[in-house]
This record gives C-alpha cells, structure tokens and sequence, in this order.
C-alpha cells in the first residue's frame, strides 16, 4: 500500500524572487543575514573578553574578510567547478551580474574557496595590524557557522543543491529537480514506497533536503559545539582546528546524501555503480567537495598539533586595561583567584 505521508511537495510559494519582477533574491538577502549574524556573535566574543579591537578596526576586518571571501567563492566555483572553458575564454564573466540582457547576480559560489580566501584575508589582517591571527581566527570560528546556516538556508530557497533520491520521511520533491525514467525498476520501487504517482514516461521523486542537514550540522551543531569550548579551549588558536576539522567532517559525510554536479560526477572512483549518481553514492566514490573536506580535515590535524606546540600558546581568556596599560588574565590566573576565592570562604 503505497503511503503518501512519506514525502512532501516543496512549497510552490516559495521563488527565487523575494518579490516577483524585481532583482532582489532569497539567496542574496540570506548572506546578508549570515554576514550580520557572524558579526554580532563577533562582536560579542570582542566585548565580553574586552579584547583589545576597536570598533572601526573590527568593521574593517569585516569588511575586508567579506571581500576576500566573496572573491575565493567565486573564482572557485567559476574555475574548479565549471566544466566548461567559458570563464577562461571570457574571464571578464565571472564578475558580470548579467546573462542575455538580464540581471541574474553572481549565480555560484564555492564554500571551500571562500574559507580559503577568508583565512588568507584574517593572516594579512593580524600581519597589518599586529595582533594574534590564533586570538582573532578563533573568534571567526566561533562566529562563521551560525551564519554560514543562513547560506544554506538560501541553497533551500532556490531548490538547488538537492540531494539524492530516498523513500524515508525525509524526502522532499523538489520541482527543477532531474526526473527519472519512470522504466528504470529502481524508480518503481522508490516511486511504491513514497506514493508517487507516474502519469508519464518521466517521473519526478522525492530527494533528500540536504540543504537543511547541511545548514543543521555545519552550521548549528557545529556552531554550538565551537562556542561550547570557546572559554574552554586549551590553546589559542584550538577554535580554528575543531572548524576546519568539524566542518570537514560533517561536509564529507553529507556528501553522501547529495547528488554529484551531472558535468562533474566523481572525481575519484574506487568501485563503480551501475546504479545513477541521483540515486547511489558508492561509499569509495568521492565529490570534488569530499576531496577538499578531506584536505580541510587533513589542515585541521596538523593546525592543531603545530598551534598546540607553538611559542605563547596559553589562552587568554580576556583582556582589561587600567589607565592604559594592558592586563591579561590566562586560564592559569582565573584558577587561582577561584582557588583564592573559596579559602576565603571557608575562613569566614
């Protein structure tokens, strides 16, 4: 008995177009929620240790992070992702807003170039203004993931990034979805167990919401696992192994929920499927982003072992100032006093 509860439609109000007609996006309007979320949690974490940044140079760094960012997004996905040698004949593209008369913005960017490219923007930063790049990455760590959830947030909007076919209750019909031969015996099968009903030679099938698991693990768990430690961390500079690590870990595994780039595939094949990308993910078959989440948790080892042997590795755990002159309190400092404070009370 086919059970129609097991996949739901998704929502036909929703487009692109936050108002139909005009050229102002979901997607666009998602970063400037994740840029403004990362900032004030930044700027939380700047206050609440009264960390020696002003607020002009905490815009600045902002700013120029966004910019680098930006720019590392979408030269990766122009260069790394597109198949095509469009952008190399005609690199003027990447940065143009515009396809055939139309203002379409600057329709994809790459995750993992905007990480690489942010770092670099936060080293020259430290490097120009002469402070810590563990002291202001960490806080970065603790910021960008709750952010990064509105990104993905905006995936879900456009309905793209979808994931691979599934029959669990988690399945979502996503409309410009590829659809299936609906001759194909797996597509009955998928089609029996969600209810779908095939009123033609082609069929559409309910897909993993991966945008949503995505948005879950990469940006809320992780986030709340980073600001768990962040006034626990044994190091400076430990917030930015646990991000790369975390991240990379949750990435790799929910790449096994979404359907590879069609002109891209896999990139490293170990045992080949004869089942279609959209429906199987052969566990030795790896994305182009499994790869780099690979090298990102391969970055976050080695970060973290080279930063817990680094020279002024102890934690600070806020600074503060009297007339002037700089104070800074470590973790080791905050036991004593707490030490200090209890024997006062017992000898009350």
């Amino acid at each position: 008995m086919n059970n129609l509860l097991l996949s739901v439609q998704f929502p036909s109000w929703l487009k692109p177009e936050i108002i139909p007609g005009l050229p102002v996006r979901w997607y666009g309007l998602m970063y400037v929620f994740a840029f403004g979320t990362a900032f004030f949690i930044y700027r939380r974490q700047v206050k609440e240790r009264h960390f020696p940044l002003s607020d002009d140079n905490l815009s600045s760094l902002f700013t120029f992070g966004i910019l680098f960012l930006l720019l590392g997004a979408r030269l990766f996905s122009t260069l790394i992702y597109e198949t095509s040698d469009l952008y190399i004949r005609q690199p003027w593209l990447i940065f143009w807003p515009f396809r055939n008369g139309k203002f379409t913005g600057l329709q994809g960017m790459s995750y993992h170039g905007g990480a690489l490219f942010g770092t670099l923007s936060v080293i020259i930063f430290a490097k120009v203004k002469r402070v810590s790049f563990r002291e202001i990455g960490d806080m970065f760590a603790a910021s960008i993931p709750l952010g990064y959830t509105f990104g993905r947030l905006g995936n879900f909007l456009n309905a793209e990034l979808y994931g691979r076919v599934t029959a669990s209750p988690l399945g979502m019909v996503f409309p410009n979805a590829q659809m299936q031969s609906a001759g194909e015996r797996w597509v009955l099968e998928i089609a029996g167990k969600t209810g779908t009903e095939i009123t033609g030679a082609m069929v559409n099938l309910p897909r993993h919401p991966s945008q949503l698991y995505e948005a879950l693990f990469e940006g809320i768990v992780l986030w709340a696992i980073i600001w768990f430690f962040r006034n626990r961390k044994p190091f400076k500079g430990f917030l930015i192994g646990l991000y790369f690590l975390g991240y990379g870990l949750f990435r790799f595994f929910i790449e096994y929920f979404r359907e590879p780039d069609a002109d891209l595939g896999y990139r490293i094949e170990f045992v080949k499927s004869t089942l279609p990308a959209a429906y199987s993910h052969p566990p030795l078959s790896f994305t182009t982003g499994q790869i780099l989440c690979f090298l990102m948790v391969l970055f976050g080892i080695i970060w973290l072992i080279i930063a817990s042997r680094l020279p002024g590795r102890e934690v600070v755990r806020f600074y503060t100032g009297d007339e002037g002159k700089k104070i800074v309190y470590t973790h080791e400092t905050s036991v004593q006093r707490n030490r200090r404070r209890k024997l006062r009370k017992k000898l009350k």
